[in-house]
């Protein structure tokens, strides 16, 4: 297999860059490598994306191509260039309308102009939408994946591993919300590992990408098994004390990652993973992802911030 990752020095393409170099696939990264090396034994293509493919991209011959773009211009470009080969696009659960339903419509209005997600991030699905059209409508054949919330080794957002190293801190730990609430993870390995089997396979059609739906509490005792935390002490606070003293939900400085606003989020994180899993997508354990983010960077809620908020639960 000759494949064609567009990206290949962080978190996802590079695991799929990674994993593809692993089965003896011929391997070629196009991407500026500001991000860091390509891994070992794939080819690095200089490529700023802001600029047209060079030659090398249109004269590769590729099988496959893997894809992780966000912006409708560049993304339709790198088809154009490269329609001949086998898509598989990385699209997002974020293109769904509604998030309090797992339905897999209605989508959003696209949005074909490239906008900056760091002054206008709610253009993230709009524009993810319309790059998954021009995939669909420019490639001679193309799957598109659409994962919902990515974990494990290497992830820069600290999203999940918060909850491994705060567990295996132990003491008390506050929870957020209710132990029933529905969450959903995927291991970038195990999508990585599925995006090659669909690039192999040829497969067509649109996927959530996704794990098994799981109560919060159950992921939770997951983790703790897997950094060996027996018997965590949980205190589950619920939303409303969290909204009022500003506790921000989902990601980044000062919130409690996975927690989502309620029945508004209801939807977003239990997609149907039966469809993927059928197609060839194979779903480790909670535990042992959380085994292997116990370095990874974490930005949430800090330990004195959440010493205050639990002494303010205690004592309502």
């Amino acid at each position: 297999m000759r494949l064609l990752v567009l990206g290949g020095t962080r978190f996802l393409s590079r695991e799929v860059a990674a994993r593809a170099v692993a089965r003896g696939w011929d391997v070629t990264c196009a991407c500026r490598g500001a991000s860091g090396p390509v891994p070992e034994g794939a080819h690095h293509l200089p490529w700023d994306r802001a600029e047209p493919p060079p030659p090398q991209v249109a004269d590769g011959a590729w099988d496959a191509v893997v894809d992780v773009g966000r912006l409708p211009s560049q993304v339709a470009a790198a088809v154009a260039a490269t329609a001949d080969a086998h898509w598989v696009f990385v699209s997002t659960v974020s293109v769904y309308a509604d998030n309090s339903s797992a339905a897999m419509e209605p989508l959003l209005e696209p949005i074909t102009d490239d906008v900056d997600l760091a002054t206008d991030p709610e253009a993230y699905g709009g524009m993810k939408v319309a790059c998954e059209q021009v995939v669909t409508a420019t490639a001679a054949s193309s799957v598109v994946a659409r994962p919902g919330l990515i974990v494990g080794p290497g992830d820069p957002t600290g999203r999940f591993a918060y909850w491994p190293q705060r567990l295996a801190r132990g003491g008390e730990v506050l929870a957020p919300g209710r132990p029933e609430d529905v969450v959903q993870v995927i291991d970038v390995r195990d999508l990585a590992d599925w995006l090659l089997v669909l690039a192999e396979q040829r497969t067509t059609g649109v996927l959530d990408a996704v794990g098994r739906p799981t109560p919060f509490g159950d992921l939770l005792a997951g983790v703790a098994t897997g950094v060996g935390a027996a018997d965590p002490r949980l205190t589950w606070v619920d939303a409303e004390f969290l909204e009022e003293h500003d506790v921000a939900p989902w990601m980044g400085p000062g919130s409690l990652p996975l927690w989502l606003p309620r029945p508004a989020y209801d939807g977003m994180l239990r997609h149907d993973p039966g469809p993927a899993e059928a197609a060839g997508l194979v779903l480790r354990p909670v535990a042992d992802t959380a085994a292997h983010c116990l370095d990874d960077p974490v930005t949430a809620l800090l330990p004195e911030r959440e010493a205050e908020l639990l002494a303010a639960w205690h004592a309502r």
